[in-house]
């Protein structure tokens, strides 16, 4: 299982990101828990400065952005 979590405090990039993972999760029969930080600290502690920031198993791979789906099904599938 992938560990994915979602670093931000709910801005409108940070639920669109949960929402493509969450259906790319159903579509594709993913083994991925997902979670949201909203702890500014924990946030910070991964250096991220603009939300949302991704982090798959301790890995922080992206910023600020919202990656396309094949970017994050790539991920994913790692």
């Amino acid at each position: 299982m992938k560990n994915v979590a979602i670093l931000g405090s709910g801005c409108s990039k940070c639920k669109v990101l949960e929402q493509r993972l969450q259906d790319l999760k159903a579509a594709h029969a993913l083994d991925i828990s997902v979670v949201k930080v909203t702890d500014l600290e924990q946030i910070i502690s991964h250096g991220v400065m603009m939300t949302p920031g991704l982090v798959i198993d301790g890995q922080l791979k992206s910023v600020g952005t919202v990656p396309k789906d094949s970017q994050l099904l790539e991920w994913l599938k790692e």
